[in-house]
């Protein structure tokens, strides 16, 4: 199963497709979101999103899962 991913920044649609698996700059460290991650909002720092072998550097963020769809909003560096 993958993950509906939407990422978004105030300019344009950065990514938007299917992924597996995604790699994540969070408060408390990088976390990564598989499919069937329970549901969560989050923010994001200054760091690199990286969906499947994309990776994406941001400013900050916030994220939110909910029944294997995900959608970021995100400042671009």
């Amino acid at each position: 199963m993958q993950l509906d991913v939407f990422v978004v920044s105030p300019r344009k649609v950065v990514f938007k497709g299917k992924a597996d698996n995604l790699i994540l700059p969070g408060e408390q460290g990088v976390f990564e979101v598989l499919a069937f991650h329970k549901r969560i909002v989050s923010r994001l720092v200054e760091g690199m999103v990286v969906v499947g072998s994309q990776e994406f550097p941001i400013k900050r963020g916030i994220i939110r899962v909910s029944q294997n769809k995900v959608t970021i909003i995100a400042e671009e560096k």
